[in-house]
């Protein structure tokens, strides 16, 4: 048997369809790579005196807005004690948003529905599900925004 004739063409249509299963999964694995394309223009904000950078959000995550998503990433803390609510960063904190040198797209507050039974450790991985909410205009409030938010285990 020639090495072309071992495989035929249900094998070869197998592999494309396993392949498009995990590259079209649900936007988890994709949610910070949609994020990334996310670009920012500045401008001024009267309210504050100083210039802010807006948000302007690709097509495909504004299709994502007030759906259901999971998003997977390193714990960083808000406050000292168990709470509601937290940041999840696309990087470990020495790297993260706050102290290192990544942008405002690595980076997305989580409101959770309930306080954890126990407080996560810094730079723990975390993966939560809740509804995803986009922020282009309040400077007080971070850009990507997870509401009423389940951890998942």
């Amino acid at each position: 048997m020639k090495a072309k004739d071992r495989y035929g063409l249900k094998d070869f249509f197998g592999l494309i369809l396993l392949v498009g299963l995990f590259a079209f999964s649900a936007p988890q694995g994709r949610l910070w790579e949609l994020f990334g394309r996310t670009t920012f223009q500045e401008k001024f904000n009267k309210t504050h005196g100083v210039y802010f950078y807006y948000p302007r959000f690709s097509t495909e995550l504004l299709a994502l807005q007030g759906k259901s998503v999971e998003l997977q990433g390193f714990y960083i803390p808000l406050e000292t004690s168990t709470s509601k609510t937290m940041i999840l960063s696309k990087y470990p904190m020495a790297e993260c948003f706050f102290c290192g040198g990544a942008g405002p797209e690595s980076v997305a507050i989580v409101y959770l529905k309930n306080s954890p039974t126990k407080r996560p450790k810094l730079d723990q991985i975390i993966k939560v599900s809740g509804i995803l909410q986009l922020n282009a205009t309040d400077v007080e409030e971070m850009t990507f925004i997870i509401q009423n938010a389940v951890i998942i285990p």
